[in-house]
């Protein structure tokens, strides 16, 4: 008998509109044996947020200790899982181990703390909103492909050593935290949007100075898109940026990745990529 892969979505950052249901379930139809099962508290709202610290929480146990359910997919980023990642290490109990949490952005607070704890298989991905993108669909399936065990999904680049990816704002946020995972010997894929040359050059500043300490395996730029035009040029681009200070850190720059808040956002599997067959 075929089994279905169910998987729940809830929003532990900002809110998921209602409207984008449709256009997601329409894509996951042409898979056979997925089931997507949207937690109501995704279209809470509370100020910023898809309804409070603990309504968030309480829809993010909901679903990682189910028995029933195989994965647990991050509705979008925005801003606002870190502040429920203490409580939620806390209350997951062992049915989350098995599980798989997909997400990237502002999720990748999460999936760091749940990398750090050893909880379940986080997994950089693309997210339910980004079925508003032009080409969005390509996304939406890109992970439900994966999920029934299909590798085209993959970053192309990965390869046997340990890889993790982020959002370089999140991972400098995380750095120096009791949540940030030990890397040593990892690959650290960055991406980043919507900053300032001149901030993301900063974020560099701070990230590498904890990266040079762990003994890194290397670092692979994504895309850093929709940057803002300041009043002045920066005067070197993301790449460039990324090279320098990697140089000054004593990191070795392994090029890019094909990772980004875009519709060609490939999958992440944090860690050891060997004998991990999602479906």
């Amino acid at each position: 008998m075929h089994m279905a892969i169910r998987i729940a979505i809830c929003a532990p950052s900002a809110t998921l509109p209602r409207e984008l249901v449709a256009p997601v379930r329409e894509v996951a139809s042409c898979f056979e044996g997925v089931e997507l099962h949207f937690h109501e508290q995704c279209f809470y709202e509370a100020g910023h947020f898809a309804g409070t610290d603990e309504q968030r929480l309480e829809a993010l146990l909901d679903c990682a200790n189910d028995p029933t359910i195989d994965a647990v997919w991050f509705a979008r980023g925005g801003y606002g899982s870190n502040r429920i990642c203490e409580a939620a290490l806390t209350y997951l109990s062992r049915e989350a181990d098995r599980k798989v949490f997909l997400g990237s952005s502002d999720a990748g607070y999460l999936l760091g703390s749940l990398y750090k704890a050893g909880i379940g298989r986080p997994v950089h991905a693309p997210m339910p909103l980004d079925i508003k993108r032009h080409r969005g669909a390509e996304a939406v399936e890109r992970v439900l492909a994966w999920m029934k065990g299909e590798a085209a999904p993959i970053e192309p680049t990965l390869d046997h050593r340990p890889t993790v990816a982020f959002n370089l704002t999140t991972l400098a946020m995380l750095a120096g935290t009791r949540f940030m995972p030990d890397l040593r010997g990892h690959v650290v894929m960055v991406e980043e949007v919507s900053e300032y040359l001149y901030s993301v050059d900063r974020l560099f500043f701070h990230t590498v100075e904890v990266l040079k300490g762990m003994d890194i395996a290397g670092l692979r730029l994504g895309r850093v898109s929709d940057v803002p035009e300041n009043d002045r040029e920066f005067g070197a681009d993301a790449e460039t940026i990324a090279k320098d200070w990697c140089a000054r850190a004593g990191i070795q720059y392994l090029g890019r990745a094909d990772i980004g808040h875009d519709h060609a956002n490939r999958i992440v599997p944090f860690g050891q990529q060997r004998d991990f067959v999602p479906g």
